[in-house]
């Protein structure tokens, strides 16, 4: 009988150790952002469905490399093939398009894996790794979405990616590098997600560039395929890529004229993300009234 009740203790003490790992590998309910969820666009709207006018650097911490190219830029180069079906990158992806989570759970240990995304528009797939792997050499291959890896502070997740290919952060040229790393912060609020993303990058940017993009859950969403095909919109010779060759362009002034925002304003730069900028634009010539 006393060796059965030593027994019956170890293999109840195993039992507890075993219990109390399993529930150490398993990921809380608060940190889990699995799920379907629409995007919101009470904030930025005009820049995120329309989209921003040519010339409108505004609030933008663009150095002078950033301002000559998107000075070049033609909406026309978007009717390409080569640009027709060409994604939004991981960055900039967070900004318009409806969005499903779901985390991938290592079978035998239930230890999390992964958090993996879908996006409605393009069709994009992400992978945000949390197993602790390292990110690539800087020689190795770049993607739209880059190479992503995750870690908990509190009840958020913060993302860091790099080996993402070069993309825009505005849609009117304004351009952002291959060598730029992106930190992204999810966090959860009831029923409402907020992607916060900032942009870091050596060559376009003197600044990061911060902006957040909310979600609410959606438990009837579907999303839907997005095939792509691409067609011949403008007939023009091979090789033409269209373009504005320097001090060229005669739209870069519109934005100006149109709402009367000093003209040295809409080239942008870190000090015009701030409010104390409105008293500099006070001291500005306005421009003429568009006719």
């Amino acid at each position: 009988m006393k060796e059965r009740v030593v027994a019956l203790a170890i293999v109840c003490a195993v039992a507890g150790i075993a219990a109390r790992s399993a529930t150490a590998q398993v990921l809380p309910a608060f940190f889990d952002f699995s799920g379907e969820y629409a995007v919101l666009f009470h904030e930025d709207q005009p820049e995120r469905v329309p989209g921003p006018e040519i010339g409108d650097y505004l609030g933008m911490p663009i150095n002078d490399n950033a301002r000559f190219r998107a000075d070049s830029w033609d909406a026309s180069l978007l009717t390409l093939p080569e640009y027709q079906c060409r994604p939004h990158p991981a960055d900039y992806g967070s900004r318009g398009p409806n969005v499903r989570i779901w985390k991938e759970i290592d079978t035998a240990t239930q230890r999390l894996i992964a958090f993996r995304t879908h996006t409605a528009w393009q069709a994009q797939e992400r992978t945000i790794w949390m197993d602790g792997r390292p990110h690539p050499p800087k020689y190795a291959p770049h993607t739209w979405q880059g190479f992503s890896t995750g870690r908990f502070e509190g009840e958020s997740l913060v993302i860091t990616t790099t080996h993402i290919k070069s993309g825009y952060i505005r849609r009117n040229g304004l351009a952002r590098s291959d060598d730029a790393e992106i930190v992204e912060r999810w966090s959860h609020h009831d029923r409402f997600l907020t992607w916060t993303v900032w942009v870091n990058d050596p060559h376009y940017l003197t600044e990061p560039l911060v902006r957040t993009s909310d979600y609410v859950e959606n438990r009837r969403q579907q999303l839907t395929p997005y095939p792509c095909e691409t067609v011949v919109e403008v007939d023009r010779p091979v090789g033409v890529v269209p373009h504005h060759l320097p001090g060229t362009n005669p739209f870069l002034d519109e934005f100006s004229r149109r709402w009367g925002v000093p003209f040295e304003a809409t080239r942008g730069g870190a000090e015009t993300m701030y409010p104390d900028y409105i008293n500099k634009m006070k001291t500005m010539p306005r421009p003429p009234a568009q006719r």
